[in-house]
């Protein structure tokens, strides 16, 4: 069987389906372009939906998990002003700030102030924070595992190679 980016021959799906309203509709209009944006935009829906379930059975929401991750990322003492959080999570500070109370509300992090800077705080997960997101990201990586496994090795490293090209190119 020919490897999906390697030229396998596709299902009729949804996309197809608009494009070819737009044919009919619009002859004047390239709907080509849909055949990639719009599989795209598909694709990372339905692996949103996959990934949130297994957040929500941890008690996490997405922006939580992200929050967690990005703490635990740090490497012990596991913490980062709410300044980075924002920046490695592309969150406003005020959206970060909404999602810091709710954590330390269930204890999974705290807030300090800093021993470099008295004036800026710091956030650190606490040790139920640290065991939450444990657990949490170790399902996550196997579930992303599971998703990716529906692909051959060869189309995964080439969708990656593909995806990291054009990402690099859109982010300038």
């Amino acid at each position: 069987m020919e490897g999906i980016v390697g030229g396998m021959t596709s299902v009729p799906d949804r996309v197809a389906g608009i494009q070819q309203e737009w044919r009919r509709e619009r002859p004047d209009l390239d709907p080509t372009p849909q055949g990639v944006i719009g599989r795209l935009h598909r694709v990372a829906a339905l692996l949103t939906e996959q990934l949130v379930t297994v957040y929500a059975r941890h008690g996490l929401t997405e922006g939580d998990f992200d929050v967690l991750a990005t703490l635990r990322r740090a490497g012990a003492p596991y913490e980062r002003t709410p300044g980075e959080l924002a920046d490695h999570t592309m969150v406003t500070s005020g959206g970060m700030s909404k999602r810091i109370d709710r954590l330390e509300h269930g204890g999974l992090v705290s807030r300090r102030a800093s021993s470099s800077d008295g004036r800026s705080r710091v956030v650190a997960l606490t040790p139920e924070g640290v065991a939450r997101i444990d657990a949490a990201v170790t399902e996550h990586f196997a579930n992303e595992r599971r998703l990716l496994d529906e692909l051959s090795p060869a189309d995964a490293r080439a969708l990656e190679r593909i995806l990291t090209g054009w990402l690099g190119r859109l982010e300038g």
